[in-house]
């Protein structure tokens, strides 16, 4: 007996600029703080990646002839707008447009996201989120894809918040490489978070007639013994910074007293302080109830277990 998904099923693969496309400064595009990064820390480089940016034709057909009807895809920051703002690169904007243009020809609708992990080099290099200006910047930029691309019907702002500012500040992973900085990590969270809601609610308040949300990686925290109060603190510390942080932001426009009771113990083991505006709020609260998706990437859970003292992190992402 053949059984068959329902018709309005999407069953899809997913795509990331920076991960896919491979022609890294090709037809104008701006460089990212990864070109560099890669070439000093690693034996792989994002060139030509599996070179979606020509073979994306190929890749699409095979998709309709397998079935799949829908992908996600992340638009290059620096591929439109080179340093992140200013003048607009018209060759970037036409590969989008083809490519989406591609898409629909096969049948496999775009989910399209604006950014996944790759701030232009000029912004990630003057404090990419931790700065302030640029939250305007991706705003902007924002503004300008929903106005120039139409025929997408499906916007995600960002791809993983949460890793983003824990690879950059707290495990080192992503450029600039910092460990163990808890507040740059809120931080980073706190401002993307600001820029996803600013963006929804221009979304919304210029009544375009697509969806739009955000994809969170949510990893679920366990205490290693349930029973040992100390293991079951540190699960809840580790969820506040994984998920409920970001979370909270989503969807109440604001930190719960929970929320920020266990983000100041974090900061006042570890240092630092948060910088949040009045107005930083009132740009969650309007955006909160109108997400209409919500992404959620699940990879692994944690089993945690107290410790004190100085820790060490150790990431092998070199193959």
């Amino acid at each position: 007996m053949t059984k068959t998904l329902p018709k309005d099923f999407i069953f899809g693969g997913a795509t990331a600029a920076y991960q896919a496309e491979g022609a890294t400064n090709t037809d104008g595009k701006g460089p990212v703080a990864w070109d560099k990064y890669l070439k000093d820390n690693y034996w792989y480089t994002a060139e030509p990646a599996s070179d979606f940016y020509h073979k994306y034709p190929v890749d699409l057909k095979l998709a309709e002839e397998y079935g799949v009807n829908g992908i996600r895809i992340s638009i290059a920051w620096s591929r439109i707008f080179p340093t992140g703002y200013g003048k607009v690169n018209a060759k970037g904007v036409e590969f989008y447009h083809k490519l989406f243009a591609e898409c629909h020809k096969r049948h496999v609708e775009p989910f399209v996201t604006l950014h996944h992990f790759d701030t232009p080099e000029a912004l990630h290099s003057n404090g990419d989120f931790l700065n302030r200006e640029n939250i305007d910047y991706f705003v902007d930029y924002a503004a300008f894809c929903f106005e120039e691309f139409p025929e997408v019907n499906y916007w995600t702002t960002f791809n993983e918040i949460g890793p983003i500012g824990d690879g950059q500040y707290l495990v080192g992973k992503f450029p600039p490489g910092i460990q163990y900085d808890l507040s740059k990590v809120f931080q980073s969270h706190h401002n993307m978070m600001v820029s996803h809601a600013r963006a929804v609610k221009l979304y919304k308040d210029k009544g375009y007639k697509g969806e739009i949300g955000v994809v969170h990686a949510l990893p679920t925290k366990y205490p290693l013994d349930p029973g040992n109060p100390a293991d079951v603190r540190a699960a809840e510390l580790e969820d506040i910074i994984h998920n409920k942080f970001i979370l909270d932001a989503t969807y109440l426009g604001r930190y719960s007293e929970e929320t920020m009771e266990g983000v100041n113990h974090i900061l006042a083991v570890n240092g630092g302080k948060l910088d949040l505006r009045d107005e930083d709020f009132v740009a969650l609260e309007a955006a909160k109830d109108l997400n209409d998706f919500l992404g959620i990437n699940y990879y692994m859970s944690d089993w945690m277990q107290a410790f004190d003292g100085e820790t060490e992190i150790i990431h092998n992402g070199k193959g």
